[in-house]
């Protein structure tokens, strides 16, 4: 299959492309296109088949529910059963914006989407070229990250190329996505709301709207069973094996110096902020690959650039990666919990 590219200018919509993309998706086609958190791989949601082929191109196991994005606040009420008041006080206060809310589906909503459960995820997404694709489509939109399922989340056009070229029919170039990690997926069906993933919309900001909002157990239990099926799968693991190193910024230089005089792999690579690089050797051996997030200061900067750091690391033939740890306060949570799924678990 060709798989075409429609190059924005920047951030804005192009009319005359987003209408043959558009088009492509009325037909049932998949698109690649942009987001504010990551890249996502949108095929029209009432289609059974086109969301079939999402399933395909992305090798996903087909219980691993998608989210839908839409357009306009009202046309929430045609894809659910019903709407609560904690429900519409976070739409009106979050989207369009990174997070996604779990509700009780509707009959219109089919099966493939929500792998059988008895909810739907939805989300306004907040990049103008995503709200005016769904526009144009003039139908809701499955959207799970454009990438090869397991693999590091895409945040430019050219990550969804990479993964999927051939594979789908086109990809929608907005630019690099801002955040750089999904959206925040909250669980809503029940009393407490309930944190099932977390990302771009932090626990304290939802906290400042709605009061209570709790964690789900499998957030930091790997061995807990997960409230939704898609979340016991690893996910954004890059070629190499990740570790994440704990402790204080200076116990984690610590375990970095004794790594660097053991050497016992022949090619290793540090996912660390600049001040960690700063107190390295200067001398370091060609074997040692060191990808710099960012300051430790500036922790957005650094969830925006985790994905495009694990791709990165797969160009370097690097055997491990050791990842520095970060405070998992605010947008802070939501990078050490892809952090986690790419290490497996793995800590040192």
């Amino acid at each position: 299959m060709e798989t075409r590219v429609w190059k924005m200018p920047g951030d804005k919509p192009n009319l005359a492309m987003l209408r043959e993309a558009a088009q492509l998706l009325r037909e049932g086609e998949i698109i690649g296109f942009p987001t504010e958190t990551v890249y996502g791989l949108g095929a029209n949601a009432l289609d059974e088949d086109a969301v079939k082929k999402i399933y395909k191109a992305k090798g996903r196991p087909d219980d691993n529910p998608l989210i839908v994005h839409i357009c306009k606040l009202e046309h929430v009420k045609e894809l659910v059963k019903e709407i609560t008041p904690t429900a519409l006080k976070l739409m009106e206060n979050f989207w369009p914006g990174p997070l996604t809310l779990v509700l009780p589906k509707s009959e219109l909503v089919p099966g493939v989407i929500t792998a059988g459960l008895d909810t739907v995820a939805i989300r306004i997404p907040a990049h103008p070229v995503a709200l005016k694709l769904i526009e144009l489509a003039q139908v809701p939109v499955a959207g799970p990250s454009a990438n090869i399922s397991g693999k590091p989340s895409p945040t430019t056009a050219e990550h969804v190329w990479q993964d999927l070229k051939g594979k789908i029919a086109g990809i929608v170039d907005g630019g690099k996505a801002g955040i750089g990690v999904e959206s925040t997926v909250l669980d809503v069906t029940g009393k407490v709301p309930i944190i099932l993933r977390p990302g771009g919309t932090t626990r304290e900001q939802l906290m400042e709207v709605i009061g209570e909002v709790s964690l789900d157990a499998s957030l930091h239990d790997l061995l807990a069973v997960p409230r939704s099926p898609g979340m016991k799968y690893t996910h954004y693991s890059p070629e190499a094996e990740v570790i994440i190193l704990k402790g204080t910024s200076h116990e984690q230089a610590g375990k970095i110096y004794k790594i660097l005089n053991e050497n016992k792999v022949p090619r290793i690579g540090f996912m660390i902020s600049q001040e960690l690089a700063a107190v390295l050797p200067k001398n370091l051996s060609e074997n040692i690959v060191l990808g710099i997030l960012g300051r430790q200061g500036d922790i957005e900067a650094i969830t925006a650039n985790l994905f495009d750091a694990l791709r990165w690391f797969d160009q370097k033939n690097v055997s491990v990666i050791y990842a520095e740890s970060f405070p998992e306060i605010n947008i802070g949570a939501a990078l050490m919990n892809r952090l986690l799924k790419a290490a497996g678990g793995k800590t040192l």
